[in-house]
């Protein structure tokens, strides 16, 4: 187990779902994943979930805003990079070639939060801690465990987050001619930073595991975060996903007998929430 008390500016070190139904998110998680909730109110006389694994909090399910509700968005997850000074980062983010979208805002006294979004797209979370540092545990069954970008811009989006977090990066050539770039903090890789496929690349995937090129499967290729969580056995926790109501956009793909390299899978959960899964 991974237990997580403090984060270094530039971790990832949270993440939280915004849904339009969050008592059936719950139902949902809770049959993939394990976890357990304590309700609490939001000021709007609605409520959110803390999700947790024993007694450690692991994410947050929580209701969509009247603007996501009324435009029929997807429900989403998002991820926080950690900082030291949230101000610091929005003042800095225009420089960098992002926009900030949202904050900073306190939320009462458990930290400050920020959304931007660096070029090419993907809302981007930042958290300047409070009381609440971030997730509990990490890369470990029904936590966290890996967040990465899909961009059109990737170059564009490796800068932006080093000039931002001084993040260094780690580059892994691809057998399509790309470039997979991990972001490092101490020398440890804390996410991962792809190239948004062209469309000829989304058909020629769809005829290669027989998914229809119309169908909601183009939704994982669309820029932005993909979260993470860790599963002991890939293939029981995608049939216990599909069996609560998931579709599977991307098949369990690697190699098993690797292990440096985990399974993988990506599923939309019954409202929309694009999630990977991740063999740990």
């Amino acid at each position: 187990m991974t237990g997580r008390t403090t984060f270094n500016a530039g971790e990832i070190c949270w993440t939280d779902l915004q849904t339009k139904d969050v008592e059936a998110a719950k139902a949902f998680y809770a049959a993939v994943f394990g976890w357990r909730y304590e309700d609490l109110p939001t000021p709007d006389g609605r409520s959110y979930s803390k999700a947790f694994l024993g007694d450690d909090l692991i994410t947050v399910i929580a209701p969509q805003n009247p603007q996501q509700e009324s435009s029929g968005t997807a429900a989403q997850w998002n991820i926080y990079f950690a900082v030291a000074d949230a101000g610091a980062i929005v003042e800095e983010t225009p420089h960098a070639g992002g926009a900030v979208e949202f904050g900073p805002e306190e939320v009462e006294d458990t930290g400050v939060m920020v959304f931007l979004a660096p070029p090419g797209g993907g809302t981007t979370g930042v958290w300047q801690p409070g009381t609440h540092t971030g997730t509990a545990r990490y890369n470990e069954s029904g936590a966290l465990a890996w967040a990465e970008l899909l961009t059109p811009e990737p170059q564009a989006a490796v800068a932006f987050f080093q000039q931002l977090f001084g993040h260094e990066v780690t580059e892994y050539p691809q057998d399509d001619g790309g470039t997979y770039t991990t972001l490092m903090v101490d020398g440890a890789e804390v996410a991962g930073i792809a190239p948004l496929p062209l469309e000829d690349e989304e058909d020629d995937e769809g005829a290669a595991t027989g998914a229809d090129p119309e169908s909601d499967t183009e939704d994982v290729l669309q820029a932005g975060w993909q979260v993470y969580f860790g599963v002991d056995s890939i293939t029981e926790a995608v049939a216990a996903a599909v069996a609560a109501g998931a579709v599977v956009l991307v098949e369990p793909e690697g190699d098993g007998d690797d292990e440096d390299a985990g399974r993988v899978a990506t599923l939309s959960d019954p409202q929309g929430g694009i999630f990977s899964l991740l063999e740990v």
